[in-house]
């Protein structure tokens, strides 16, 4: 099946599948089923045979899915199993944490340098990983035949980086800035929405406050 006929939903759905088996593969379960994979991830056991199906996955009567055939399955439907190196721009305290996370290479993606337009952070080198000056990307972007580039500029300059990073070949840009990215249509964009994710948190958490002093001062009156 081609990626681009999966449903988005299943795409984002498959990492937490992926984590899950791999939890229960450090406990030694060697078998798993659509059900047990639900009731952990709060999925309705039809939505997750739908989405293993996708991987290629056949489950079998009664056994259910090995525990490794699945994770198998998982990371070369995702592309896991060939890491790509990427490029990230942006070495402030965003792109210094993403460079100090060791989980990428698992997920198929290798930060092999960082750029910076600061003269104070380039030249140093994060977690063994060189950060340069911005002005040398395009050249070892194309010598080095880089897909994935990484985002983490302030929001006014993430437009200008990303039409960088496409000028030197790029082809993937994992956005990080605030900002709605204006590009080729043949370039993939993944935007990373912190704000609005902090935003639904906080209004919820208002809600919550909300509905909790209204509880308690139900019962009082004059």
């Amino acid at each position: 099946m081609r990626v681009d006929s999966v449903p988005e939903a299943t795409l984002r759905r498959l990492p937490s599948y992926y984590h899950y088996l791999l939890r229960l593969r450090e406990k030694g379960q060697e078998a798993t089923s659509a059900a047990q994979i639900g009731a952990a991830l709060g999925v309705h056991h039809t939505q997750v045979r739908k989405d293993l199906a996708v991987t290629g996955s056949q489950g079998r009567p009664k056994v259910g899915h090995r525990v490794d055939d699945l994770i198998a399955s998982i990371e070369e439907f995702l592309n896991w199993n060939n890491v790509s190196d990427a490029f990230l721009v942006g070495a402030g305290h965003l792109g210094t944490a993403l460079l100090g996370y060791a989980g990428f290479e698992r997920a198929g993606v290798r930060i092999v340098a960082a750029f910076d337009a600061s003269p104070r952070r380039a030249g140093r080198k994060v977690q063994g990983v060189p950060v340069l000056p911005v002005e040398k990307l395009p050249d070892l972007a194309r010598r080095m035949h880089i897909a994935i580039g990484i985002l983490t500029v302030p929001a006014d300059e993430a437009q200008a980086v990303a039409e960088m990073m496409v000028g030197a070949g790029i082809q993937a840009i994992w956005n990080f800035a605030p900002i709605v990215l204006d590009l080729p249509e043949a370039v993939i964009v993944e935007d990373v929405a912190l704000y609005s994710s902090l935003g639904v948190l906080s209004r919820k958490l208002a809600v919550r406050r909300k509905a909790a002093s209204g509880k308690g001062s139900a019962g009082t009156g004059p």
